[in-house]
């Protein structure tokens, strides 16, 4: 099993109350999950809690300061005393997240996820922690648009994580044949349940034969054309 410990920091730490639904929640509460979530607010000095402040070189917005991060960064390693983690920084500009990622992700002991807002993280904060022992720092989009902060982008990267921990999915089965675990990274093929006939549209007989053979056979080649009909679409 794997003993994968996530770290999520953050000024809106409500925004992780989904972590208690679903799949995820129950894998939470029966301890195969580790998923701590964590005010960047509590790091701040002042009256005003401020954790932002005016970019150098001007520019509209605010930047998020480096030093409540510093805090908040060394505060989780403190307590979880793991020699190795990792850095997952949340910006628009970093690397695009993938299921190969995400699979490298679920077997690493220990991710600190810097879900930042405003106009980002001051880049000291990246910089500082990659030339630290200990530390390995990934910058990590989820696609190529801007959100407004990035807690959204964390929910997406823990749920893509958590379900290929051992132990979280009733079923290990069901992550053979999903969309960029087939052969060539294909995408899914198309899925269907009952009625066989419904609204004039029909169950493709080849499903209903039971020769699993030729369910696998057409299983793959839709898989296959489907990938190609979106690469086309996409232009990739």
């Amino acid at each position: 099993m794997s003993n994968v410990k996530c770290d999520v920091i953050s000024i809106f730490p409500e925004y992780f109350l989904p972590l208690k639904l679903s799949i995820i929640g129950k894998a939470r509460e029966s301890g195969i999950l580790d998923i701590q979530i964590h005010d960047l607010r509590d790091q701040a000095i002042g009256v005003h809690k401020s954790v932002d402040d005016t970019p150098y070189g001007g520019g509209a917005g605010m930047v998020m300061s480096p030093e409540p991060w510093a805090r908040a960064i060394e505060q989780v390693c403190d307590q979880r005393n793991i020699p190795l983690r990792t850095l997952v920084i949340l910006t628009p500009a970093g690397e695009k997240f993938t299921q190969a990622m995400a699979r490298e992700f679920s077997q690493t002991e220990h991710l600190i996820f810097a879900s930042g807002r405003y106009e980002g993280i001051d880049q000291r904060v990246t910089d500082y922690y990659r030339a630290q022992p200990g530390f390995t720092v990934r910058e990590v989009s989820i696609g190529d648009y801007v959100l407004n902060g990035g807690e959204v982008a964390t929910l997406v990267m823990l749920e893509s994580i958590a379900r290929l921990v051992p132990g979280v999915l009733g079923n290990p089965d069901s992550l053979l044949e999903e969309s960029h675990s087939l052969p060539q990274g294909n995408l899914e093929y198309p899925t269907y349940t009952k009625p066989a006939s419904w609204r004039g549209l029909d169950v493709p007989e080849v499903l209903l034969s039971g020769n699993h053979s030729l369910i696998h056979s057409w299983r793959m080649q839709e898989a296959a054309l489907r990938s190609e009909r979106i690469s086309r679409q996409t232009g990739e």
